[in-house]
């Protein structure tokens, strides 16, 4: 689940701010229970219970389910999520001047995968998934979600900056999670980014997600397949790399090549990576966010 810092993700923040409802988030966490077990877990009364369960359930937190009891139907309380990403408004560096270019998705310039894998464009599956051969053919750039379980992608973009420009930062934006046959919220994956043929380090996705619809995944998507990513920033900085504020490596500004005509950018998942669990690239009309593959310079 991903929040954002508005009025549409209040209802979350008020189903978390209550001690008793993190207590049932956390007995949920190990087991399914019905509003007598958790009454008794508790030590309230079932209809207080209910209306905390009824709060969690608003925010989407958890869900309930009518099963077969031993005097007949009971409902039963299951955990839905079990990840939270809170995205803050991004800090505007006032003191550069940018370049900006968003590549779409299918737009790549060079591919290696192996299943299972695939590509869809908001209408429909661009071919046969599990299907290598079809991430070469001409209709890849109507591609807005790209997949697959191990191997790499690369991109380009062109370098805009002039001769007397000097970089200052680089910051390269996408959404993204892991992949799972279906989809598995808890599912690690090694995800390997390069610049130019410079390994900026490596990010360990959670997961590939499905708990609840993404905002802009188009309706003919199937419910049950990875529905979202998650928006992580690669910031190339003069004292070393980071992704979303957390270290990824030393490589820094003086590390690159300034006077390059482009950046290649490689979104890899190593054969010999401790998690190969794949990984999912949306773009817009799929996911949380209604964006392609950005690419931010900073420059002075």
């Amino acid at each position: 689940m991903q929040l954002q810092i508005d009025d549409s993700s209040l209802i979350v923040y008020q189903a978390l701010a209550s001690e008793v409802r993190l207590k049932i988030i956390q007995l949920l966490s190990k087991n399914k229970m019905n509003i007598k077990e958790l009454s008794e877990e508790l030590g309230i009364s079932s209809p207080i219970v209910i209306k905390h369960v009824k709060k969690l359930e608003d925010a989407g937190i958890i869900i309930t389910e009518r099963i077969p009891g031993k005097s007949g139907m009971q409902k039963i309380s299951i955990l839905k999520v079990d990840h939270i990403e809170i995205n803050f408004p991004k800090k505007i560096y006032h003191s550069f001047a940018t370049h900006e270019i968003s590549v779409p998705v299918g737009h790549y310039t060079d591919i290696d995968v192996v299943p299972t894998c695939g590509i869809a464009s908001e209408k429909d599956f661009l071919g046969p998934v599990d299907e290598t051969k079809i991430f070469m053919d001409p209709s890849r750039i109507d591609a807005k979600i790209l997949w697959f379980t191990q191997g790499f992608v690369e991109y380009k973009a062109p370098n805009l900056l002039t001769n007397d420009e000097s970089l200052q930062q680089f910051d390269i934006t996408m959404e993204l999670c892991s992949e799972f046959p279906f989809s598995n919220d808890v599912w690690p994956s090694d995800i390997t980014f390069s610049l130019n043929g410079l390994e900026l380090g490596t990010w360990i996705s959670p997961g590939d997600f499905a708990d609840t619809r993404g905002k802009y995944t188009p309706a003919w998507w199937p419910d049950n397949i990875n529905q979202y990513g998650l928006l992580k920033t690669i910031r190339i900085t003069n004292h070393g790399t980071y992704i979303d504020g957390d270290p990824l490596s030393d490589v820094n500004i003086d590390d690159l090549d300034q006077t390059c005509d482009s950046w290649t950018l490689r979104v890899e998942v190593k054969e010999d990576a401790k998690h190969v669990g794949g990984v999912t690239i949306f773009g817009r009309k799929f996911g949380n966010h209604d964006q392609d593959i950005n690419f931010k310079i900073y420059y002075i």
